[in-house]
């Protein structure tokens, strides 16, 4: 059985967790932008550069199931922000490239969460404090980060 102290640290972890997120997808959403989901994917391909990610590369790096990748990129494509690229050794197989379009909404979108972290986190503990729950989240993830 977990002690109390475990079960006060997952419930206040789980809480906070949804509330920090719930008020950035609030504020990215009265800027008129698309949910954090799309930052998320458009973050991760800006970073891959101009390779691109397969779509599998996607879901490792942000945890997202399948069918709710493959419904995320549809609708990132549709609106001009992804191209799918045939992989030329594999017939079925995508490549995923963020497009000029993609990378000025992650920018404007950034402008947006950006701020968010700074007032939801940045403002409200020192680089210490930061720096220690950082530390502190690190050890809790499977494998654990050692910073």
């Amino acid at each position: 059985m977990p002690s109390p102290e475990a079960i006060t640290a997952w419930a206040r972890l789980m809480r906070v967790s949804r509330q920090l997120v719930e008020s950035a997808e609030d504020a990215l959403k009265a800027g008129g932008l698309p949910p954090l989901a799309w930052y998320d994917v458009l973050h991760e391909l800006a970073e891959a550069g101009e390779g691109g990610l397969r779509p599998f590369q996607l879901i490792e790096r942000t945890l997202f199931a399948q069918y709710n990748i493959s419904r995320l990129l549809a609708r990132l494509e549709a609106d001009g922000l992804v191209e799918k690229l045939p992989v030329a050794d594999d017939g079925r197989g995508q490549t995923i490239r963020i497009t000029a379009r993609g990378r000025e909404m992650r920018r404007q979108m950034w402008a947006v969460y950006g701020r968010s972290i700074t007032e939801l986190v940045g403002a409200k503990l020192s680089a210490d404090e930061l720096n220690m729950v950082s530390a502190l989240l690190g050890r809790l993830r499977h494998p654990p980060v050692v910073d």
